[in-house]
């Protein structure tokens, strides 16, 4: 199923946890896997911590502090960084389906990760029985 997601500004990571939850919720999974698809070159996707906001801004900090914008870059749209940093993310996650529910660790969260903003996106989650 296609989600789409509206991102405001030039990176953010947005907690796309509820959209996977609602595909497993909708297709009454009790048991297997849910992947979230990112079809973009620069946008991700990760798990992290989804208790405290710092970590998402020291993430992204460092990722910028590692992989600047920089004049450079060959890529003549000017979004190398961009690329770099989608591709270490990855483009999917895959999270077991236990009991209905997804088998997240306790202070963790599926994020959509922006790099070149703000965009329109999309996010794909396929859920399967297992």
């Amino acid at each position: 199923m296609e989600y789409k997601v509206k991102t405001t500004k030039a990176q953010e990571f947005i907690n796309i946890t509820s959209i996977v939850k609602e595909e497993v919720s909708k297709k009454k999974i009790t048991d297997g896997i849910a992947v979230a698809f990112i079809p973009h070159t620069t946008a991700g996707v990760t798990i992290n911590e989804n208790a405290d906001p710092d970590v998402v801004f020291d993430m992204l900090s460092d990722l910028n502090r590692v992989f600047p914008e920089r004049k450079e870059h060959r890529h003549f749209e000017g979004n190398s960084h961009a690329h770099i940093k989608a591709s270490l993310c990855g483009s999917s996650v895959t999270v077991i389906i236990e009991n209905g529910k997804l088998k997240l660790g306790t202070w963790q969260g599926i994020y959509f990760c922006e790099f070149d903003g703000p965009r329109n996106r999309s996010v794909y989650v396929k859920v399967m029985e297992g």
